[in-house]
């Protein structure tokens, strides 16, 4: 198998895959924030949340879900800073997992990475990070 890296280059792949694969798991688990509300623990995160509370007409009072879900629309994330955060992040762990693929990809096949496409994919990992 050829490979158009040196061993500082698959160590950065490897590294590369490691880091975007633990962004893309951070982006996607909704723990980002803890707290309680009315005495039931939540969490969310900027598309999910667990233990929500909903408003039951039937008995005119606000009831906890005790579950996990994403918010279903975008305009439902609860603030515009939540809803840019979501938007950058994602794309953030879009561009890093793009770099670390092609990356894994440069150690199987021979000059498929060449110093200038290094330099840029270092580039934008800098930006997705």
């Amino acid at each position: 198998m050829a490979s158009s890296l040196t061993c500082a280059g698959v160590v950065w792949a490897f590294l590369s895959f490691l880091c975007a694969a633990t962004s893309c798991v951070g982006f996607f688990m909704p723990y980002w924030l803890l707290g309680t509300q009315l005495e039931k623990s939540v969490s969310f995160g900027t598309f999910r949340r667990c233990s929500y509370p909903v408003r039951d007409e039937s008995r005119q009072t606000t009831v906890m879900v005790e579950q996990c879900g994403r918010y279903a629309s975008f305009q439902a994330i609860p603030s515009a800073e939540w809803r840019i955060c979501t938007v950058v992040t994602g794309l953030g762990c879009g561009l890093l997992l793009l770099v670390a693929l092609t990356a894994l990809m440069g150690c199987c096949v021979s000059e498929l990475i060449s110093r200038t496409v290094g330099r840029v994919a270092g580039g934008i990992q800098f930006l997705g990070g």
